[in-house]
């Protein structure tokens, strides 16, 4: 059983490289790293739902759809004569050990908040030593606003700028919140609404919640008592005009005691 597991990788990998061979698949052989951006991401909020779910099924399958698009783009890169998958494994490995001296070197850490500190100093260390100026809030931006706004936050709670205790947070809240409420022009909104909502991450971080996820959670809540109402509006034959806004209110009311 452990040597088909391990023969796996390499012929995952004599896939790709047929796949994208002179008798390949069409398909594969036009895809650039451009056009694969999409799949990355999809592939990876499908890992996502499967955790969410609780399906090792999916999960594992999910997985592999993620390290099928991590191959993909090593093999267009090796093409190109500019690296290949070894030299995405090496850079990892290399990259693993130094970050984690606690395990690897000499280093001792007392708990989590320590590994966290320590890895932004061997980061900012690197930086340094590769000739780059440093710049701790160096981020993609093109990562989901909630998930961008608690990375900068933890990112500066890592050096120290950061509230003692909730009540910071809290308090910053209800100031941004009564900015909202006196904001006048659309602009002003949009940054007082930015303003409170960047609040309300940093107090998720605070209760150890994930923003993101807290929002996605909710969301789908809204959608399932959604359905319950449109499937009763659907079963009486009946438009959601036909309803006032009171009885519509009963009907939520319904679907959150049916635990939805």
């Amino acid at each position: 059983m452990q040597e088909q597991k391990i023969a796996g990788w390499p012929k995952l990998l004599m896939i790709m490289r047929r796949l994208r061979g002179e008798k390949g698949c069409p398909w594969d052989k036009e895809q650039t790293h451009d056009s694969l951006k999409r799949y990355l991401l999809e592939e990876s909020y499908e890992v996502l739902d499967a955790i969410e779910s609780g399906d090792d099924t999916a999960l594992c399958e999910e997985l592999g759809d993620v390290l099928l698009q991590v191959v993909f783009h090593a093999q267009i890169a090796a093409e190109e004569g500019r690296f290949d998958i070894e030299d995405v494994l090496a850079a990892v490995n290399g990259k693993m050990k130094h970050r984690h001296p606690h395990v690897f070197g000499e280093s001792a850490v007392d708990n989590s908040a320590a590994v966290l500190t320590q890895w932004e100093a061997i980061k900012a260390e690197e930086k340094t030593t590769s000739g780059g100026a440093r710049h701790i809030m160096k981020l993609n931006d093109n990562l989901p606003a909630l998930l961008l706004a608690q990375k900068v936050q933890d990112k500066a709670a890592r050096v120290g700028f950061d509230w003692p205790d909730t009540s910071g947070p809290w308090q910053k809240i209800y100031e941004e919140l009564e900015e909202l409420k006196q904001a006048a022009s659309k602009e002003e909104r949009r940054d007082e609404l930015g303003d409170a909502v960047f609040a309300l991450v940093n107090l998720a971080r605070f209760m150890e919640l994930d923003a993101e996820d807290s929002l996605r959670h909710t969301v789908k809540k809204f959608i399932a008592r959604f359905d319950y109402i449109e499937n009763i509006l659907n079963e009486k034959n009946l438009a959601w005009a036909d309803f006032t806004l009171g009885q519509l209110d009963v009907l939520w009311e319904e679907a959150k005691q049916a635990g939805l």
